[in-house]
């Protein structure tokens, strides 16, 4: 009977395995800041062998968050698994013959060294405590010259071993150099381990793209307000302030500025049971050794109200974070990302060419854009307190770019005014930006006239009459629009006191018949280019129902050049006879 060989299995094929240093067999294709975090893609391209390919890729940065890896490839090939680990400390170590010798003769050199030095301290000694009266001239010479001879010999030998220890010295150094091995950053100990299938062998691409901490960028702006300038009298320009201290300098890449702030884990919080208990007390028995006294951690317990106590339960929630795992895909290309800005939530900025970025925590400014933008003017003085005017501007950011919050240095008419904080703003939303004081519009604070009067028949009641003169003179060559003037009248908080506002005419607000809503009051023309209203009036989502109640008001004048606008403000103050009244 013929048997029938049976065919022996396979054998086993050993998995390829490709070591790759992250910083030298990489290039950083793209960096995208975040505030407190940036993303890095990297691209790897190294050979691979028909069958299983172990990529191992060290000297990723510390600060990597592993949830944010992900691996994307190109080419024949499937990825398996990631795996993402930290690098050991190496062990060196700290002694071989070669540096045994060089240690010892460093040794003897140094020894030798010093008992040079000290002959040569002890020559010049002996020296020093030769007496001439005791010595010959003729003998003199002689011991002259034989200082002269040992003197030299012992310089050159001190310079000799000076020298021959600085060699070893350097030796030493190299020795120490090669058991020590390249230096690596050790903020660069993690590691990426990759299993990649090929079905044939060639050059693969690999697209890692992680997360990293310990990056930031802040915004800061210049703000340049030309008074001349009829249209966009505002340049804005836009900067970055970029700081890195990842372990991997960003060298020649380019550089995406996020406005967004990615988040992890962030769910939408939900409400603990809040119930409502009788409190009872426990009932402890006295003993002679307690006393009656409760027990510890209990003192709080019986210190509360016998009748009730309003208690809250708090049940402490596992924190549910979903860890997205590392998406593997094979044949996705890879796209660059584009500039776009995304409105209200987010905006995306692409510095212009590419930009280093070395991790060495410090800042370093960027350019992100310059602006031409839309201001109106306005001024404002509180004569009251300062006659100062101080000049505004109401910036419309009329661009696509998301002001983020930050730090502006202004600059009115090629002079430097003060610097001012920007707030968060929105494509076409607008913003206030102070610009110091403005000299050229003059504010006189006149002394204050009072006349007293008295009326009534049965009841006699005393009347003071209070006027304020107040004086705008513009000295600027062209007329300004919007100078706001604030003042105020004094409140009543008694019932015997009354007040009444006489110019200008401004009347409170009331509750309307119909609806019952409390209307705004319109402003009120005192004068040619002169409105007054109440303070907040023009302001969104103020309480009209408390519009006035502070005695809060203002002026709003138009002032033409080199012109003078006069306003007057009257009240009246009404109050029983003798009445003392604090605060006139």
């Amino acid at each position: 009977m013929a048997t029938i060989p049976q065919e022996s299995p396979p054998p086993f094929e050993a998995s390829h395995t490709i070591d790759l240093i992250s910083v030298d067999d990489s290039k950083i294709a793209n960096v995208s800041l975040y505030s407190g975090r940036a993303e890095i893609t990297r691209i790897y391209k190294f050979p691979v062998k028909t069958g299983q390919n172990q990529v191992s890729i060290s000297g990723l940065p510390n600060v990597l968050d592993p949830e944010s890896l992900r691996v994307e490839g190109r080419g024949a090939a499937t990825i398996h698994d990631v795996a993402l680990s930290d690098i050991p400390e190496p062990v060196v170590a700290s002694m071989s013959p070669d540096l045994e010798d060089l240690l010892s003769k460093q040794e003897w050199n140094q020894k030798a060294l010093e008992r040079a030095k000290k002959s040569l301290a002890s020559l010049e000694a002996y020296l020093s405590t030769l007496n001439v009266q005791h010595i010959n001239v003729t003998e003199l010479g002689q011991v002259m010259d034989s200082y002269d001879i040992a003197g030299e010999k012992l310089d050159k030998k001190v310079t000799e071993l000076e020298k021959t220890l600085k060699g070893i010295e350097a030796d030493i150094k190299v020795e120490r150099k090669k058991l020590t091995g390249p230096t690596r950053d050790a903020r660069l100990r993690k590691r990426a381990t990759i299993g990649v299938f090929a079905n044939s062998e060639g050059e693969v691409e690999i697209v890692l793209i992680y997360g990293v901490r310990q990056a930031n960028w802040t915004a800061g702006y210049d703000i340049r307000v030309d008074m001349e300038a009829k249209d966009k009298p505002v340049t804005l320009i836009y900067k970055a302030g970029i700081t890195q201290n990842t372990g991997e300098d960003w060298d020649d890449v380019p550089l995406t500025l996020e406005t967004a702030s990615p988040t992890f884990g962030v769910d939408i919080p939900t409400l603990s049971p809040w119930s409502l208990s009788v409190y009872r007390p426990v009932i402890m028995k006295k003993s002679k050794r307690n006393l009656g006294l409760a027990p510890r951690g209990m003192a709080s317990q019986y210190a509360s109200n016998t009748y009730g106590s309003l208690s809250m339960a708090v049940h402490e929630r596992d924190s549910e974070i979903d860890t997205p795992g590392i998406h593997d895909s094979t044949g996705i290309e890879h796209r660059e990302l584009a500039v776009s800005s995304k409105g209200n939530i987010s905006a995306t900025f692409r510095v212009p060419g590419i930009i280093t970025i070395p991790s060495d925590n410090a800042s370093h400014n960027v350019t992100v854009v310059q602006l031409k933008l839309d201001a109106s003017m306005s001024w404002v003085t509180v004569p009251k307190v300062d006659a100062r005017t101080h000049l505004k501007a109401k910036i419309k950011n009329a661009s696509e770019y998301t002001l983020l919050q930050g730090t502006a240095s202004v600059y009115v008419d090629g002079s430097f005014i003060s610097r001012s904080d920007v707030p968060l703003v929105s494509p076409q939303e607008s913003f206030d930006c102070p610009l110091g004081l403005d000299p050229s519009i003059r504010i006189t604070y006149h002394p204050r006239s009072k006349k007293v009067s008295h009326s009534g028949f049965y009841t006699k009641s005393s009347v003071h009459v209070f006027t304020q003169r107040i004086t705008v003179f513009n000295t600027k060559a062209h007329a300004v629009n919007d100078v706001k003037v604030v003042d105020q009248v004094p409140v009543s908080e008694s019932s015997q006191i009354t007040v009444k506002l006489v110019s200008p005419s401004l009347s409170v607000p009331e509750a309307s018949g119909t609806g019952g809503e409390v209307q705004a009051p319109q402003a009120v023309k005192v004068g040619e280019g002169v409105h007054a209203q109440w303070e907040g009036a023009d302001e969104q989502g103020i309480d009209m129902e408390h519009l006035g109640r502070d005695g809060k008001f203002h002026w709003v004048c138009a002032v033409p050049s080199q012109g003078k606008i006069n306003l007057v403000l009257s009240w009246e103050v009404s109050a029983p006879l003798h009445t003392d009244i604090v605060g006139l």
